[in-house]
């Protein structure tokens, strides 16, 4: 489950214990695989910019992958000494995806040279769990423009949608436990017209990803329908248990029992999607289903719950998210486009977090915490199956939405916003859509979809 921890990472694997029972000792581990360019002792550093680094995770994962004990280790070896968890952005990122192959090779059980490391830091990554309090993670989501690039972007098209409606139903599904919704609010509450009825719902999450809350749905909810009461809004607050793992099926069947009703009071419907789709599975599903046509067989869970979305006939659909793709079923592809997405965020965290506060171990441990399920898991276990733009923008089509631009007024919000925070973040435009940046790498996208 995902998890913001105070110190995720273990201690440095080159402080770890001498493992037992390896196959070769450390005197013969260079003598006993030649492998043209690799270092001794005294040229590791050489070995130290990103792009080596990354071959050597390519290198040691088709050697877990392989049963190759022998080579696995004389990789781990140099990787140990060159990828330090204090160190800087590349060797912190580096070290998070070394510690992913070890907890892999430690779950397949075929290279038994890992199994008394894995056991070394078993504990540390079991650690309790940070729940953070509603004020550390209205805080921590507002260190960066990860999340706000989206709030802000996604807000702006909901205001335009709702001009007119007396009655708006929002059904928020969002990674960061509805922090988007008191600046929607703020803006409802001075509507020329008058702030509308607001019915906010929400899944309650059968799975923990982070960041996680110290406090339940429901007490969130009382919470902001104070808040909302204090804008001179009146909210209606409701929790339904859905996951993500069979495509938040309680709730579309809510909302789908629900609909004549809205039609009849001219309700408006807004789906605010933030970081959360990409957690039902992509996969399609299997013929193993009885009863099923050709046609469903070829269907995966997020093209079945946009269909869903679809028909339920909303005002204005907001899908947020990152712009990586991690759904490749090889391992080596999957590692390869998450290293070079995930350097972003470690690149980032120098520029407006210092070294030892609280704040960057909560970051980096969620960091940590995606490049582990990337790399170790497989299955139904993987839920971090982030897929790019142009994915969701054909997926968002074939379910029958058109895209709507973002209105230069939501544009400018959003470079007022960006203006905030340090230098580096960029926005750009893309068709209707608009994407956040870093040094010119795309990082988050935001789209706006109505029915076609």
């Amino acid at each position: 489950m995902m998890q913001f921890t105070e110190n995720y990472c273990p201690s440095p694997l080159h402080k770890i214990p001498p493992l037992p029972n390896l196959p070769v000792t450390k005197n013969q581990m260079f003598r006993a695989r030649p492998w043209p360019g690799f270092p001794t002792p005294k040229s590791l550093g050489s070995f130290g910019d990103a792009n080596c680094m990354e071959q050597l995770l390519v290198h040691c994962a088709n050697a877990i992958e392989s049963n190759d004990a022998t080579l696995a280790q004389q990789i781990l070896w140099v990787l140990n000494n060159i990828a330090s968890p204090d160190g800087d952005s590349n060797q912190r990122l580096t070290c998070g995806f070394l510690r992913a192959l070890i907890a892999r090779a430690a779950k397949t059980g075929n290279c038994k040279l890992f199994t008394a490391m894995a056991n070394v830091h078993a504990n540390d990554l079991s650690m309790n769990n940070h729940k953070f309090s509603i004020i550390e993670l209205a805080s921590f989501v507002d260190l960066t423009p990860w999340h706000r690039f989206g709030f802000t972007a996604a807000n702006a098209a909901v205001l335009e949608a709702l001009e007119g409606y007396s009655v708006v139903h929002i059904v928020d599904l969002s990674l960061t436990h509805c922090m988007q919704i008191p600046t929607l609010i703020d803006s409802i509450a001075t509507r020329l017209e008058g702030p509308p009825l607001v019915k906010l719902t929400v899944a309650g999450a059968m799975e923990d990803f982070p960041p996680m809350l110290d406090l339940s749905y429901e007490e969130l909810g009382s919470k902001l329908v104070n808040f909302a009461r204090s804008r001179n809004v009146v909210m209606e607050f409701r929790v339904i248990p859905s996951s993500s793992s069979n495509g938040f099926s309680s709730l579309i069947e809510q909302l789908r029992m629900q609909q004549l009703v809205r039609a009849e009071n001219g309700e408006a419907l807004v789906i605010n999607c933030h970081m959360m789709l990409h957690y039902i599975p992509e996969e399609t599903l299997s013929s193993g289903v009885p009863n099923t046509s050709s046609s469903i067989e070829n269907t995966s869970l997020r093209t079945m719950f946009l269909k869903a979305l679809r028909g339920l006939d909303p005002t204005i659909v907001v899908l947020v998210d990152e712009d990586a793709d991690f759904t490749s079923n090889n391992l080596v592809n999957r590692l390869r486009s998450a290293y070079n997405y995930l350097w972003i965020p470690y690149d980032t965290v120098d520029t407006f977090l210092p070294r030892g506060s609280k704040q960057r171990q909560w970051y980096e441990a969620d960091l940590c915490w995606k490049i582990e399920n990337v790399i170790s898991h497989e299955g139904p276990q993987r839920v971090e199956r982030l897929e790019p733009k142009s994915k969701w923008v054909q997926r968002m089509r074939n379910a029958s939405f058109r895209g709507v631009s973002f209105s230069e007024d939501a544009i400018t919000e959003v470079r007022n916003m960006l203006d905030e925070h340090a230098a580096g973040w960029g926005l750009k435009k893309e068709d209707e859509d608009v994407v956040l940046t870093w040094k010119g790498h795309n990082v988050v996208f935001a789209t706006a979809w109505i029915p076609a």
